[in-house]
């Protein structure tokens, strides 16, 4: 068994290393992950390979199990928005995402099933229409679990409602030269959206195309979710916005229509609710750049969002 202090395991110019050994809290724990993937590498009877070169919140690396079944090792840094991850894929079973083979919270760590050959699906050989229409029957099948028991995962109301306050004393405290009625709109939209679903789902909650990648049990599977339990509507954003760059299109208008009509579709959703989702979403995600010395980067994204919010006719 190779040493958990190896070279290879926790090199400097891994992603995690680096972004965690910004602050306090990464460095602290940085240095509790060697012993942490040790203990988890005896307990479990894994052997490891070198880590995945990606995430910058959680190690992960490729396992085999005492039989020799592949699997997947992750270790994530405590916080919020991880708490749900193990839940969330038990709730699915294997439908829609990939499968939970062993969890141990204390140490916030996942052994889950392996995707073969991995690609994501944002770089799959296919038409994009295609690509968005997989990926919106990954988020159907998800959509099917029963939510698992109250106070299990997070509510998208009770989430959406706090960043809707938190993206206001944004704007407050760091004065972006940001539009106010757009800011506003999308305040508005994280309070009342989540207020008027027709269902509460388990929603995977960072649909983007590179969680979703290839598999062998089934084509395409769901990794990585950041899931509460809520609107479905609220997880089309990221698929419709990040397979390539709409915006970048010569008609964007057109491109995006065209877009979030096949998504719905696909959803069986109103293009209308996914475009207001996308609004809300996206404000909320330019206030956070603001909040984290990238003031132009928010800018780039709310002008973005005044064009989701043109078509949503808001």
């Amino acid at each position: 068994m190779a040493s958990p202090h190896a070279p290879d395991r926790f090199p400097a110019t891994l992603p995690v290393v680096r972004q965690m050994g910004r602050t306090a809290s990464g460095r602290a724990w940085l240095d509790r992950l060697p012993g942490i993937v040790q203990e988890l590498e005896e307990r479990w009877e894994l052997r490891l390979g070198a880590p995945f070169h990606g995430g910058s919140c959680s190690w992960v690396a490729p396992a085999r199990r005492p039989g020799g079944e592949p699997a997947v090792l992750k270790v994530t840094w405590p916080h919020r928005e991880a708490d749900g991850e193990g839940p969330a894929l038990r709730a699915w079973g294997g439908n829609g995402a990939v499968r939970l083979l062993r969890r141990s919270r204390e140490r916030g760590a996942l052994l889950i099933e392996r995707c073969r050959p991995g690609t994501p699906l944002g770089d799959a050989p296919l038409p994009r229409a295609e690509r968005l229409t997989l990926a919106a029957s990954v988020l159907r099948r998800l959509w099917t679990a029963p939510p698992p028991p109250d106070g299990t995962l997070e509510r998208v109301e009770t989430v959406c409602a706090e960043w809707a306050d938190l993206l206001q004393e944004r704007m407050r405290r760091l004065r972006p030269d940001y539009d106010p009625g757009l800011v506003a709109l999308g305040a508005e939209l994280l309070r009342t959206l989540p207020t008027t679903a027709a269902r509460d789902v388990v929603v995977h909650g960072d649909a983007n195309p590179g969680n979703v990648p290839a598999a062998e049990r089934r084509p395409w599977l769901a990794i990585d979710p950041k899931p509460m339990v809520g609107d479905p509507a609220y997880d089309a954003w990221p698929l419709v916005t990040q397979l390539d760059d709409p915006f970048a299109h010569p008609d964007p208008r057109r491109t995006l229509r065209e877009r979030y009509a096949l998504v719905a579709d696909a959803l069986d959703e109103q293009p209308a609710r996914l475009l207001a989702w996308s609004v809300a979403r996206g404000v909320e995600s330019a206030l956070w750049s603001a909040d984290h010395d990238d003031i132009a980067g928010g800018a780039e994204e709310l002008a973005k969002v005044r064009l989701l919010a043109e078509l949503a006719e808001r």
